[in-house]
């Protein structure tokens, strides 16, 4: 959510950058809506004192009828304080749906785009392996390993499900530990932030196992995934499944109040994800792209504002270091306007090179939201003055299941096998391939 006072002072900017996201809203109404609301405030402030101090008069008087008088008065005002309490309600509430409406400005270096075609590549790493056949896409590769079966899961679950076996199961157990060393090893951290040249205070992240469930109001505040369409919802629980681990981590200190020495916090959250995949149809169908249901390790950080976008260039440097030590090429890329996140004021992509497809997809994503999660979530620091503000947060993807499709399809051989990146190998009982 965007300060009120800020939307008023710079109505254009923040005009222009719904506009960028392809969102409609209409400032002018939220304004007149704040303004009546703050003058019913000022009503009801103005009467509750009023009562207050007559209350105390009352209980001073000796004058038992012009007590009474006073009393039957009072009876009266208390009345109309009840009718412009209801109305300044009522009037907050509507303020409240315009105010959780309006998205995230973008940041001055997002580019602008209508969609994904607006996306720019900002660099490159890797050189792209050079087959002597034709490459295979990896669901054709785990369905003759037998490491991949999605017709048996669509049986039983249904389109978008996948059963995970064997030596599959193992890669993806060797890539989650490989990502839990990195991020609870602090001098890797700082190697990680001195080659990326990013000047924060380096600590080790915090591994948490997240709840998959999330209260709805919660997920509001959190703006990510907000519709039936977009999530699997349970009404008669008062709960939904998280799209990503971000969404339960994001809202750990909800309501909570940060001392500024104790910041940044970083956090590492692994879960099973749950997602609709709502206007995807005929799209990725085939393997494991695209799943409803699939397994995440995420990163969360609570920084103070002057530190975040280096904080989020630390989550971009360290999703590439995962990439460069499984040797993977890849690309990164700045997300325009058109294609980027309700709540993001800047988001950075990883795509992976997948030869089977002879493509760049999306395997990580950064999302800096600065102080706008927060401010929904009322989640703020306390500075070394006293001040209080919004913290600000940011969210970024260690590892899914889209790089074991990276490792199938750049890892491939001619007969059918793939080799274990060398990395994983002491994971995996050294073994060299799955065969």
């Amino acid at each position: 959510m965007l300060d009120i006072k800020f939307i008023r002072e710079n109505k254009e900017i923040v005009e222009t950058g719904a506009k960028k996201k392809h969102i409609e809203i209409d400032i002018e109404k939220l304004i007149a809506l704040d303004d009546e609301r703050l003058k019913i405030l000022k009503e009801v402030e103005d009467i509750r004192g009023e009562v207050n101090k007559v209350s105390n008069d009352i209980g001073r008087n000796q004058d038992q009828a012009l007590k009474i008088q006073l009393i039957e008065e009072m009876r009266t005002v208390k009345e109309d304080l009840k009718l412009k309490e209801e109305k300044l309600k009522s009037i907050t509430l509507e303020w409240q749906k315009l105010m959780l409406k309006v998205p995230n400005i973008p940041s001055v270096d997002t580019p602008v785009g209508p969609d994904d075609t607006g996306n720019q590549v900002l660099r490159s790493w890797g050189e792209k392996p050079v087959f002597d056949f034709k490459p295979k896409e990896h669901f054709e590769i785990g369905k003759a390993l037998g490491i991949i079966d999605t017709e048996t899961a669509g049986e039983v679950s249904g389109s978008r499900f996948a059963y995970l076996k064997g030596d599959l199961v193992l890669l993806q157990f060797a890539l989650l530990q490989m990502c839990w060393e990195i991020l609870t090893n602090e001098e890797i951290l700082k190697k990680i932030a001195i080659e990326a040249n990013v000047s924060i205070n380096v600590s080790k992240f915090m591994p948490v196992l997240p709840p998959v469930f999330v209260r709805p109001l919660v997920q509001v505040k959190m703006a990510r995934y907000m519709t039936p369409e977009e999530h699997y919802m349970f009404p008669n629980d008062d709960l939904m499944l998280i799209g990503s681990a971000e969404h339960t981590l994001g809202a750990m200190h909800m309501n909570k109040i940060f001392e500024e020495k104790d910041l940044p916090i970083r956090y590492a959250g692994y879960s099973t994800a749950f997602r609709r995949e709502a206007g995807t149809a005929g799209k990725d169908t085939n393997g494991i792209l695209r799943q409803h249901q699939f397994d995440k390790l995420e990163m969360e950080v609570f920084s103070l504002p002057e530190n975040s976008m280096q904080e989020q260039n630390f989550l971009v440097a360290i999703q590439e270091y995962i990439l460069k030590t499984l040797n993977l090429p890849y690309q990164v890329v700045a997300v325009c306007t058109g294609d980027m996140g309700f709540p993001d004021m800047r988001q950075i992509d990883l795509e992976t090179w997948m030869p089977g497809q002879n493509l760049y997809r999306e395997t990580h994503s950064a999302d800096f939201t600065a102080g706008f999660q927060s401010r929904r979530l009322n989640t703020r620091v306390r500075r070394a003055n006293g001040k209080i503000e919004p913290v600000h947060m940011n969210d970024a993807t260690v590892v899914s299941q889209r790089p074991l499709i990276a490792i199938l399809e750049n890892y491939q051989g001619k007969d059918g096998t793939v080799k274990i990146p060398e990395v994983l190998r002491k994971y995996m009982g050294g073994r060299e391939f799955i065969k």
